[in-house]
């Protein structure tokens, strides 16, 4: 994807200073008892809204939290604007409606580097609704809109695709970086380049495998999509996760992969229990075979050193997915294991968001990652190839 849209990077302060901007942002933020758990989101929004600040502009964010049907007070953006001030280091107001009187009110009443959070937009059916009348009340309040939410870009959604068509559009850091990043991955990535994918279910990184196939030097398949591809082989997977559905497109790539420049790796040995529970005794199988009343739960020791091994010739590394059913700590070896792996490698790393980037986090090293993703779906949905609405939509306003 070329970037062929209008960045808030090109903008100065003469653009900028006494403008009203409506700045979309992924605040989807993990809450624990009304308290954030995970404050990365609201990090990773920060030189967007810094940028804003220092030149003058005046910050009406938008965001939405959960999937509420109406109102609901434990999605409340509150706690999110009192954390997002401690960032800033200055007060964030929040204002509890996204559109309306109080809406109005609140930025007229704003000077020159004001910040307002507005209530989850997702109070509003018309959000995911993509309503035009949604979206033009949002859009009315301010004079510019900046997309910097790139873990919603894949939702054609009022806040992300509606608000375009009444306001000059522009793309935020954060949605400069995840393009740079994942886009150049696949079409000028430095070599060698490996991509490991995982995940539970082949129907949902099938696309994502066929567009990688031929443009990557080695790919490492794993996690419990893993059986579904052994099975198409005519291996035993015992109780393991599988899809009887997709046996034929897994032949089928199997096939097309023997045949292209890429390199495939599964599993040869796996981790197994015969009953899914955290205190379970498992066991190591070696070979693609698994008896009736085993079920594969990670991969194996001689899986995570061929894999290492993968990642350490690596120039350019790209992981999405887990390799293993990581959220319980005796089964998170093999993840954890690449997520140490990366951290110790001299590649330009990508994570892919989702369960890959809480894998890294959880193991304490996002720090040491290149880029880690924001978005899991619409970071998934990009390096399948497929179009993101709501960067679409900025192409299209300033086309």
């Amino acid at each position: 994807m070329v970037l062929t849209i209008h960045s808030l990077s090109n903008m100065t302060t003469a653009e900028l200073e006494g403008k009203r901007v409506l700045v979309r942002v992924d605040f989807n933020v993990p809450l624990e008892n009304g308290r954030i758990s995970d404050d990365s989101r609201l990090e990773a929004s920060l030189p967007t809204i810094q940028y804003l600040i220092d030149n003058h502009a005046k910050v009406v964010i938008i965001s939405h939290l959960g999937q509420p049907k109406g109102p609901t007070p434990e999605l409340s953006l509150q706690p999110i604007a009192e954390r997002l001030g401690v960032l800033l280091g200055r007060p964030v107001q929040f204002v509890a409606e996204s559109v309306g009187d109080l809406v109005e009110l609140a930025v007229s009443k704003m000077v020159n580097g004001d910040v307002i959070l507005l209530e989850n937009v997702r109070f509003h059916a018309g959000e995911t609704q993509n309503d035009p009348g949604f979206s033009q009340q949002l859009a009315s309040v301010a004079d510019l809109f900046v997309q910097d939410a790139f873990g919603t870009a894949h939702r054609a959604h009022a806040s992300t695709v509606g608000v375009t068509k009444y306001l000059p559009s522009y793309a935020g850091f954060l949605i400069e970086k995840e393009i740079e990043f994942l886009d150049g991955a696949i079409k000028s990535p430095k070599r060698p380049f490996v991509a490991i994918i995982g995940g539970s279910k082949v129907s949902g990184k099938l696309g994502i495998l066929r567009h990688l196939l031929g443009k990557v030097d080695v790919m490492v398949i794993g996690g419990a999509m893993t059986y579904t591809f052994l099975k198409a082989q005519g291996h035993s997977v015992g109780k393991s996760l599988w899809e009887p559905e997709k046996i034929s497109e897994a032949l089928a790539f199997l096939a097309d992969a023997k045949s292209s420049a890429t390199k495939v790796v599964l599993p040869v040995d796996h981790v197994v229990v015969t009953e899914l529970k955290p205190d379970a005794v498992a066991v190591i199988v070696d070979g693609g075979d698994l008896s009736d009343d085993q079920m594969g739960v990670d991969v194996g020791p001689k899986t995570v050193a061929l894999i290492e091994a993968e990642i350490h010739s690596a120039a350019t590394v790209l992981w999405n997915g887990p390799l293993g059913i990581f959220e319980m700590d005796a089964f998170s070896i093999g993840t954890f294991a690449v997520a140490k792996a990366l951290a110790l490698s001299d590649a330009l790393t990508i994570v892919g968001g989702g369960d890959s980037a809480a894998a890294i986090v959880k193991a304490g090293l996002a720090d040491d990652m290149t880029h880690i993703s924001t978005g899991g779906g619409a970071a998934l949905e990009f390096l399948e190839g497929k179009t993101l609405p709501g960067i679409a939509a900025l192409e299209r306003n300033n086309g």
